[in-house]
């Protein structure tokens, strides 16, 4: 079985103490890729650095909405320096989080249009995040559809908003929120999705699936994911690795 995990954060300090180790033993356990996700500005050339580092890594470069409210303009004069180099395939995470509203909800607005402007302009893919702001974000995706393409992120919307996202292009992840035992609207919404739009991730550190819920998250675990949506869909957990697999390829440009 070969895994995708399309969505990690493996710069995390809670990853300081073994790193290197976890990262070297991740194609031993099936891990073919990992996407890492940069938070911000200070993190993009680590971030390029740790892809260089690691074959199987690859990076993504954005500002998140937790943190734009320290953005400049000069950030994005940054990312669009890096965005030539070979292993960045994405721009991201970026989006709006009206959950926790640590930056005011009209400069999250603002520099998610610019870096999604950026995006588009580098025909780059997008990692979304999108918390309790759907309403808004797909506003502003729609008013953006010529060229878009992405993923709209450990997915917690409803049928209805992954429909819109699906018109507009998009690919849907789940993590590890897919395998909780409460879970309910992704366990559902999961098996109305066409196969061709779905990826699987960790989110690593957070979002840890069972059966090690409450434990630290790492790419490796992205196969509790696969196997769970495997059993949802009704089809094996190769199969699922497979297409998921394929899926990233195919979003973020990645030769096999």
């Amino acid at each position: 079985m070969e895994l995708f995990d399309t969505h990690a954060h493996l710069l995390d300090e809670r990853f300081d103490i073994d790193r290197d180790a976890l990262i070297t033993s991740l194609a031993e356990k099936g891990i073919v890729h990992v996407l890492e996700a940069c938070c911000c500005a200070e993190l993009a050339q680590d971030t390029i650095a740790l892809s260089e580092k690691y074959d199987i890594i690859y990076a993504s470069l954005g500002t998140h909405p937790h943190e734009v409210l320290r953005m400049e303009q000069a950030h994005l004069t940054l990312y669009r320096e890096l965005l030539s180099h070979k292993k960045v395939v994405a721009i991201g995470e970026i989006g709006l989080d009206y959950h926790y509203d640590f930056s005011p909800r009209d400069v999250q607005k603002r520099w998610f249009v610019e870096q999604l402007e950026l995006a588009i302009e580098h025909k780059l893919p997008v990692l979304l995040h999108v918390r309790e702001a759907f309403k808004d974000a797909l506003d502003i995706l729609k008013a953006h559809k010529n060229g878009l393409s992405g993923v709209m992120h450990c997915f917690s919307g409803s049928y209805e908003v992954a429909k819109e996202c699906l018109d507009l292009g998009l690919y849907i992840a789940f993590g590890g929120a897919l395998t909780f035992h409460n879970a309910r609207r992704p366990v559902e919404i999961i098996k109305k999705l066409p196969l061709e739009r779905l990826l699987i991730e960790t989110d690593c550190p957070y979002m840890t699936p069972e059966p090690h819920r409450g434990k630290r998250n790492d790419p490796s675990m992205v196969r509790y994911v696969c196997e769970r949506a495997a059993e949802l869909l009704n089809i094996s957990a190769d199969e699922a690795a497979r297409i998921t697999l394929l899926n990233g390829r195919e979003l973020f440009k990645i030769q096999g």
